[in-house]
């Protein structure tokens, strides 16, 4: 999609991808710097170690606790410095209601997953006023301190935290584990605890493939479904006007995804 874009917008620019281990990250950073890389996205398992390695964190690489884009900037002493940002939170309520046209203010959401997709997810939804988030993670303690990091950041919501599946209907389940990327992989959410018949919409983090195994379960059981396609568009979306100073070409960012991701599944037959 950033290819497409940079074409449309005639920019002289190329997108590229690098499997950096993390215990190299941080040279891998400094690397880009020095090679004057306008900027970079990172994803798990970077996210989170970026925080530290950063010269300098935007406001919403402070307030969401995670860094997925980078930008490198040149300072009056000539040299070049890192900037943090995250474009993930906000592109997380755009998918929302965009593809499911979901009110989120006083909603009951079941948010399966408390790594760090889950936690940025967990604290904008908080932000939004959610009534409710039930926080289902194979860790427990690690759904509780986010459970306290809500608490204190947006005390005066009316969010109620619980960790494990509600007895109740909710509005939203949101999938934020990987469970899914891979051909085969099960359902992460556990429908002898939770039927999907109680959720009136599912949204799937995963984007590819297109259907993973709890979409299907849920639009089996009538529920309105999106896969991540629309928060990845988002989120590149921002990191792209954060690199080139230029609005995004959302139509052209759009159409690239989904021939990649939907073209695909097509030919292989998913």
């Amino acid at each position: 999609m950033h290819n497409a874009a940079f074409a449309a917008l005639g920019l002289n620019w190329r997108y590229l991808a690098f499997e950096v281990h993390p215990d190299n990250l941080r040279t891998a950073i400094a690397g880009a710097g020095a090679m004057q890389f306008a900027g970079l996205n990172l994803t798990v398992p970077h996210k989170l170690l970026a925080l530290e390695m950063m010269d300098a964190l935007d406001e919403s690489a402070k307030k969401w606790g995670a860094v997925n884009t980078v930008k490198f900037e040149t300072g009056t002493d000539g040299r070049t410095r890192s900037v943090g940002f995250n474009t993930d939170a906000d592109a997380i309520v755009a998918a929302l209601r965009e593809d499911l046209q979901v009110p989120l203010t006083g909603a009951k959401v079941l948010l399966v997953g408390a790594g760090g997709a889950g936690r940025t997810a967990a604290l904008r939804l908080a932000a939004e006023s959610v009534a409710e988030l039930f926080l289902v993670n194979r860790t427990r303690s690690k759904a509780e301190k986010i459970a306290d990091e809500i608490r204190k950041q947006f005390p005066s919501t009316k969010t109620v935290l619980s960790v494990g599946y509600p007895q109740a209907a909710v509005d939203l389940v949101m999938n934020a584990t990987s469970l899914g990327l891979k051909s085969g992989d099960p359902s992460p959410l556990d429908e002898s605890k939770f039927p999907l018949r109680r959720a009136k919409v599912v949204y799937d983090m995963v984007y590819n493939p297109p259907e993973t195994a709890l979409l299907g379960a849920a639009k089996a059981a009538g529920c309105r479904v999106a896969n991540g396609l629309g928060m990845l568009l988002h989120q590149g979306a921002r990191a792209f006007e954060i690199w080139t100073g230029k609005p995004a070409p959302l139509a052209v960012m759009r159409r690239a995804l989904e021939q990649a991701v939907y073209g695909n599944a097509r030919e292989t037959g998913h």
